[in-house]
């Protein structure tokens, strides 16, 4: 089965309208070019607290209610289906989620995931949790025959996520990102703290730009899961939206500060290399080695030669 995805990135911020034409345009763009997909980054309709949205004190609900209906509409008038980051309002007075519309094409709003690990110190009210409340469940659904799960950004550092996901038979994780739209001196900050004279070294420069896509690469081969890593490309982004092949290959990358779309394709009669796919399923159940052990007084003895 193949399935076409579209990773999409612009420059998100606290304007509701703005995001919602980019969006909205994106969106048109992709089917054009035959994307049966449409994935964004994280909070891209609302704006991503702390970074896009400086507080939700006095947020216009009503105004992103209305542009969300509205491209519940258009996913469905265009057939595609449509991965919206946004947050999700909740009951006074607690805190909104951090959420993936999933949106199918036929315009129907059919799950919702919210971010399960919000950044934090144990406070609470520090990151994350200064401004959206923790999710509590996964969100699986099928596109065309394919296995999807949704997770956001922060999740990515619980590697348990991923596990739990491919014992739910997910093939294709839909990763939202919103590591980006910081100012010059925390960048530069960023940027230090790494140090400099390990920016050689790797991809990055800042610890989003080494561990976010190192950490998809392992999560994709050791799970062979494909995996969509979608981020905003409001400056200073720390990289540019890029998709995983299940064998933990990144197969293209935007560039960070642009706006556009990275087509990619999921073919999963494709023959990959999976060095553990003889073994993944009894790990999953708990079964931690290969092959089959023995009882033996030389294997036992661990502190002889």
């Amino acid at each position: 089965m193949k399935l076409s995805i579209a990773s999409c990135q612009f420059p998100t911020s606290a304007d509701i309208h703005r995001n919602f034409q980019y969006v909205s345009q994106l969106m048109k763009h992709a089917r054009e070019q035959g994307a049966d997909v449409a994935h964004f980054p994280e909070a891209c309709l609302s704006g991503y607290a702390s970074a896009d949205v400086e507080s939700y004190e006095g947020f216009d609900w009503q105004l992103l209610h209305e542009c969300t209906y509205q491209l519940i509409t258009l996913a469905g008038a265009l057939e595609l289906w449509t991965i919206l980051g946004s947050i999700h309002q909740l009951s006074a007075p607690y805190k909104p989620h951090n959420s993936l519309y999933i949106i199918s094409d036929r315009g129907q709003l059919i799950d919702r995931y919210d971010k399960r690990f919000c950044s934090s110190d144990a406070s609470e009210t520090t990151g994350d949790l200064a401004h959206y409340t923790s999710g509590n469940h996964l969100s699986v659904f099928a596109i065309k025959g394919i296995q999807c799960g949704a997770l956001i950004c922060h999740d990515y550092r619980y590697p348990e996520l991923y596990r739990e996901y491919k014992r739910r038979g997910v093939q294709l994780m839909l990763h939202s990102y919103h590591a980006a739209h910081i100012s010059p001196e925390p960048f530069r900050r960023m940027e230090a703290a790494v140090g400099k004279e390990n920016h050689a070294f790797n991809r990055g420069t800042t610890y989003p730009g080494i561990t976010m896509p190192a950490t998809m690469i392992a999560a994709a081969a050791s799970s062979h899961m494909w995996i969509s890593c979608p981020n905003s490309s409001a400056r200073e982004s720390c990289w540019g939206s890029f998709f995983v092949r299940t064998d933990g290959v990144i197969t293209g990358q935007l560039g960070r500060h642009s706006t556009d779309i990275l087509f990619s394709t999921v073919d999963t009669e494709a023959d990959l290399y999976d060095s553990t796919r003889a073994w993944r399923d009894r790990t999953l159940a708990g079964i931690l080695h290969s092959g089959s052990l023995v009882h033996d007084e030389r294997s036992e003895k661990r502190t002889a030669v």
